[in-house]
């Protein structure tokens, strides 16, 4: 890619925009199951504008706050920061506007999210600096992506019974495993730059268990959320399906052999949460 590349596709690059289908479906489950039917479209536009600007916002800051570090990182080095595809100024403007999105959506929504939206907003901050801190960062990734479905829930309901914490623990379980082996992509680089991961604290075995457990819990959790649920069949059809699909993804790499990483890390976990929610939402709606 060149800087000649049209402006708006080099920032649907930075936020990396098709991969926002990992959180969204999951928006989607909590909307759906809060109401056990269809929310209304008003909900559902709010809501997803919502999480469009949360997302940018998210992965902006990201980049901005990790550009030092992309930049010493052959993988990450071609990146719109440090190849100067973009600038700092037109990264911090697309945070703002971002931020501005994600406000206008939330006040459209339930009272409570107009003072709960801070939560989600420092969860984006700290994240980069994790990393050089704690191997836990995993974890928190998956915590602030596992407010997708707690926060779609409440903008609907202005509640948030112990289901939808069942359901924000299962994505930040799914999230935090997944996680662990996209650590496996940067080891060696993060190990001299001295940034912190599971993989260079425990291993390549150590991610794989990682992993392995979050994923484990990932189920259980959402039997959890199904069993304090009216849900139907379908429901349970596509935890079976996700039962299966972290297997195979689990089965794609092992320690040793992580030439399919890139199928397990983003193809699967795609297909995992389209396959989820289409599940959930033609239960909630039948």
């Amino acid at each position: 890619m060149t800087v000649a590349t049209p402006l708006p596709a080099r920032f649907a690059r930075l936020v990396k925009i098709e991969h926002t289908i990992f959180a969204l479906p999951f928006a989607y489950v909590g909307a759906f199951l809060a109401v056990r039917g269809t929310p209304s479209a008003h909900d559902l536009v709010w809501i997803t504008l919502a999480m469009v600007g949360a997302r940018s916002l998210a992965m902006a800051l990201n980049r901005l706050i990790d550009a030092g570090i992309d930049a010493r990182n052959p993988r990450t080095a071609g990146r719109e920061l440090p190849s100067g595809q973009l600038s700092v100024v037109q990264v911090v403007l697309f945070c703002a506007a971002s931020l501005a999105l994600f406000l206008v959506a939330v006040w459209q929504l339930a009272p409570k999210t107009h003072y709960l939206w801070p939560i989600p907003v420092a969860g984006f901050v700290i994240y980069p600096y994790l990393k050089r801190v704690t191997w836990l960062c995993h974890f928190w990734l998956g915590a602030v992506d596992g407010l997708a479905p707690v926060g779609a829930w409440v903008a609907i309901t202005n509640h948030l019974p112990w289901q939808a914490w069942m359901l924000g623990a299962a994505v930040a379980l799914w999230v935090a495993g997944f996680d662990c082996f996209y650590a496996l992509f940067d080891v060696d680089v993060d190990r001299e730059q001295r940034l912190r991961s599971i993989a260079t604290r425990f291993g390549v075995r150590g991610a794989f268990a990682g992993a392995r457990i979050s994923h484990v819990a990932t189920i259980a959790c959402l039997v959890a959320a199904g069993l304090g649920l009216p849900v139907g069949a379908l429901y349970w059809i596509g935890v079976t399906a996700v039962v299966a699909l972290l297997v195979y993804e689990h089965l794609l790499v092992r320690p040793g052999d992580l030439r399919r990483l890139d199928a397990a890390f983003f193809t699967m976990n795609g297909v995992i949460s389209v396959v989820f929610a289409a599940f959930v939402i033609l239960d909630a709606a039948t």
